[in-house]
C-alpha cells in the first residue's frame, strides 16, 4: 500500500507542472496587447509615453515563450496570480477571501448527498422491482433530469417569494451589518459564517447563516442525492448478482450481513469514484448556484469575471479548480485501493 501511495506522488508534481504548462498557454495566446492590459490595475497607467515599455520590461513580455512560462510560475509559486478587476485586489486575495463561503456550502451538501445518497442507492437495490425501489427510481430521475438553475429557481419561488420562510443571500441586513462593525466584537476565525457564529457564541447569527444556506443546500443535494442514487443503486444489483453472494446465502449468512458485509463494500468501489469527482463539481457547480441565490463565493467571483473579461480572475480560477481536481483524483486513488487490494496489488 505504501508503494502505491509513493507512486502517485511522484506522479504529483509531473501532473501539476503539465497543468500549469496548459493554462500558461491559454495566457500566451492572449497576444501581448491584451497581457499587457491584463496587468494594468487601471486605465491611467497607460497614459505615460513610456507606461506600455515600463510593464512589458517588468513581466517580461519579450521574452520568448519559455522565458515566460518559467517566470509566470515563479509569481504563481509567490502567489502572484495577477490584479482582478473585478474583486479590485490580487487575485490570491480574492480567491482566498471568498473561499470559505465556497467551502461551507459543499461542505452543507456534500456530508447529506453522500450518506444519503448510498443509503437510499442500497435500499433501492435491495427492494428491486418493488414500491420503494419504483418510487426512488422515479425520485432520482426527476433530480438528475432537472438543471440545477431550474431546481433553484422553483426554490427561490416557493420558499421566498409565496411562503416567505427563507431568503437568498448570505446574512439578514442586521446581523451582515454587526458582523462588519468593529465595535460589535466579530473575530472571523475561519471565514465561514456558521463555524464563526458558534466559535464567537452567537447562536443567532449560526440559524440565520444556515436559514440562508438552507435554499442552495437543496438544490445541490437533491440534485447529487439523484446521481449517487442511481450509481449506487446499479452497482449494489450488480454486485448481488455474483457467485460469492448466492454462496453467503446459500451457507446461512444473515441477510443484514450479506447486503452490509459482503455487498455494499464491494458496490462502493465505482461509488467512490464517482463521489470523488463529486465533490470537485460541487465545488465548480456552485458557480450557478451562488449566483441564483445571491451569495458571495468563488463561483460568483468568477461567473462575474468571465462577463468582465477579467483575464487573470479567470485564470487564476482554472489554475485552482485544477489543482484541486488533481489532489482530489490522488485521494480517490488511494480510498480505491483501500478497497479494492487488487488495485494497490497490480
Amino acid at each position: 500500500m505504501l508503494a502505491f501511495i509513493i507512486r502517485r506522488l511522484l506522479l504529483l508534481p509531473v501532473i501539476l507542472l503539465g497543468v500549469t504548462l496548459i493554462i500558461f498557454l491559454m495566457i500566451w495566446s492572449l497576444g501581448p496587447d491584451r497581457l499587457i492590459s491584463a496587468y494594468v490595475r487601471s486605465p491611467e497607467a497607460l497614459r505615460t509615453p513610456d507606461a506600455r515599455e515600463r510593464i512589458v520590461a517588468k513581466y517580461g513580455l519579450d521574452q520568448p515563450a519559455y522565458v515566460m512560462y518559467w517566470r509566470w510560475l515563479g509569481n504563481v509559486l509567490k502567489g502572484d496570480w495577477g490584479y482582478s478587476h473585478v474583486g479590485r485586489e490580487e487575485v490570491s486575495a480574492a480567491l482566498i477571501r471568498r473561499i470559505p463561503h465556497t467551502i461551507e456550502l459543499a461542505m452543507y451538501a456534500i456530508i447529506p448527498v453522500i450518506f444519503i445518497g448510498i443509503w437510499l442507492g442500497k435500499v433501492s437495490a435491495v427492494r428491486h422491482n418493488k414500491f420503494t425501489d419504483h418510487f426512488l427510481r422515479v425520485f432520482a430521475l426527476i433530480g438528475w433530469s432537472l438543471p440545477d438553475f431550474v431546481f433553484g429557481l422553483l426554490l427561490l419561488l416557493l420558499f421566498y417569494g409565496i411562503l416567505g420562510w427563507l431568503s437568498p443571500g448570505m446574512l439578514s441586513t442586521t446581523f451582515d451589518l454587526m458582523i462588519r462593525d468593529p465595535a460589535s466584537g466579530w473575530r472571523a476565525f475561519t471565514g465561514m459564517t456558521t463555524i464563526d457564529a458558534l466559535l464567537n457564541g452567537r447562536l443567532d447569527v449560526f440559524f440565520d447563516a444556515f436559514r440562508h444556506l438552507l435554499m442552495p443546500i437543496m438544490t445541490l443535494a437533491y440534485l447529487w442525492w439523484a446521481y449517487l442514487l442511481r450509481i449506487t443503486r446499479s452497482s449494489m444489483l450488480d454486485v448481488l448478482s455474483k457467485d460469492y453472494i448466492r454462496t453467503a446465502r446459500a451457507k446461512g449468512v444473515p441477510e443484514r450481513l450479506v447486503i452490509n458485509r459482503h455487498a455494499k463494500r464491494n458496490a462502493l468501489i465505482p461509488v467512490v469514484t464517482v463521489a470523488g469527482h463529486m465533490i470537485v463539481t460541487l465545488l465548480g457547480g456552485v458557480v450557478i448556484i451562488e449566483t441564483v441565490f445571491n451569495r458571495t463565493g468563488i463561483g460568483r467571483f468568477l461567473a462575474t469575471a468571465v462577463m468582465q473579461l477579467d483575464y487573470w480572475a479567470i485564470i487564476g480560477g482554472a489554475l485552482f479548480y485544477s489543482v484541486i481536481l488533481v489532489l482530489a483524483n490522488l485521494i480517490i486513488d488511494i480510498s480505491y485501493a483501500l478497497i479494492d487490494p487488487r488495485i494497490r496489488l497490480s
